[in-house]
């Protein structure tokens, strides 16, 4: 499902005045918020950094910790995650997707570090950037309108999923993980990235729930789209420039 049902819907909510001041102010908040923090996408720490490459043998609590935490504080996992269930209303419709999601970036992140398969962080998450536009455009039905075709929602989460764990896999590569205890710490890492991506999908269904209860929910829907394509952008054109200015 998407914000358009019909060309009508989209003409009229474009064409509201209203909307498209709200979707300024938030653009405005955002970037600013942006502005104010360290915007590297799948960062860790320093501290923990430095915990990682300090650290030998099986921790099982330490790597769940450090999942869980990744993941809270992952703001492009969350946007990519909120994009997902903005339109989804059902638990078997959220959970499936959501399940779809997790074996991706599970599967590539244990991959990517046991064989160390290493892709340039600012590629991969200017990819991921690209992740959260598709999602917002999915969800503004910009497909529909603009190409006349719908992407298949379950293939692309699939691998944008995938993306998402080599983001991750590519930091956990540049900190040198220790090999002894490798894969128990692995697997307890994305435990704890499961964990913490259960805790954020809670706080976001709750959010979501009181706010689809307000009749003005499609009109701030589309406000809100438009922000999180914007902030994708964002992401995108951040990881791009320090990419060239690395080289």
């Amino acid at each position: 499902m998407n914000l358009f049902s019909s060309r009508e819907d989209s003409t009229r909510l474009f064409g509201s005045a209203a909307s498209l001041r709200h979707g300024m102010i938030y653009i405005i908040i955002a970037l600013a918020a942006l502005m104010s923090t360290d915007v590297l996408a799948h960062a860790v720490t320093q501290g923990d950094k430095g915990y990682i490459q300090e650290i030998y043998g099986i921790n099982i609590i330490a790597y769940m910790y450090l999942g869980a935490k990744h993941m809270v504080t992952g703001y492009d996992h969350i946007l990519f995650l909120f994009g997902i269930i903005f339109f989804l209303y059902k638990m078997k419709h959220i959970a499936l997707y959501v399940s779809i999601f997790a074996f991706g970036h599970s599967s590539t992140m244990l991959l990517g570090v046991y064989f160390n398969i290493g892709i340039n962080s600012y590629i991969i998450d200017a990819i991921i950037g690209l992740s959260v536009v598709y999602k917002a455009m999915d969800n503004l039905g910009a497909f529909q309108r603009w190409f006349g075709v719908q992407p298949n929602t379950k293939v692309a989460t699939l691998l944008f999923g995938f993306c998402h764990g080599f983001g991750l896999s590519s930091k956990l590569i540049e900190y040198d993980m220790s090999s002894d205890g490798l894969i128990p710490n692995l697997l307890a890492f994305n435990i704890g990235v499961e964990i913490g991506q259960l805790i954020a999908l809670g706080s976001i269904l709750i959010v979501m729930g009181f706010w689809r209860r307000h009749a003005s929910f499609y009109r701030q829907a589309y406000s809100v789209n438009v922000v999180m394509m914007s902030l994708g952008f964002m992401l995108i054109g951040y990881q791009l420039t320090g990419y060239v200015v690395a080289q």
